[in-house]
């Protein structure tokens, strides 16, 4: 079976002025295969992406997934429910990631609090970060540097015009869960 996928536009949430990107979701059957954020224009509505879908069950699953993100983007301390298939990291990033999961909406904590919990070094959480496939359901946003705000999906400053500015959607996730506003400024 072929892997499916919606595109959901972020500029629908007050929390992003990111006009042209989109979260992508790829899935099989009832499980995440994974999530990126992708520059896009001409998407076809939601409920046009989810009639394309040839299996019900992706069907049914496509809405499952759009309403647990709206619910997360009406609602900072949603808990997803959606499985995700993390067993395409290695043992290592599924043991971060998973712990990643435990940090509640409105929480942060640095690379090295993340490290000395999992006995690690600060330098493979962020590396277990930059290689999260889930960005937001495995809240890797959640993690910052002692001194700042720190990267997301491996970009540490804002990227050139005409590029996806990753730090600009960490900021505007921390922002949502009013847990880290602004201090990278």
């Amino acid at each position: 079976m072929n892997t499916a996928r919606i595109m959901i536009p972020l500029h629908e949430y007050e929390q992003f002025d990111l006009v042209d990107v989109h979260l992508c979701v790829r899935f099989k059957q009832t499980m995440i295969t994974g999530i990126s954020y992708e520059k896009a224009e001409g998407i076809d509505f939601l409920s046009k992406q989810i009639a394309l879908l040839r299996d019900v069950i992706e069907q049914q699953f496509a809405k499952k997934i759009i309403a647990q993100v709206d619910s997360y983007f009406h609602q900072a301390n949603f808990q997803f429910t959606i499985a995700c298939n993390i067993y395409q990291g290695t043992v290592f990033q599924q043991r971060v990631w998973q712990a990643l999961r435990k940090i509640p909406s409105g929480v942060v904590k640095t690379y090295g609090e993340l490290a000395k919990e999992l006995n690690t070094s600060a330098r493979a959480i962020g590396n277990a970060c930059r290689n999260n496939h889930f960005p937001f359901v495995i809240p890797c946003h959640r993690i910052v540097s002692a001194s700042g705000v720190g990267g997301y999906a491996g970009d540490t400053l804002a990227l050139q015009k005409g590029k996806i500015n990753f730090m600009k959607i960490k900021q505007s996730l921390l922002a949502h869960e009013a847990c880290f506003k602004n201090k990278a400024e």
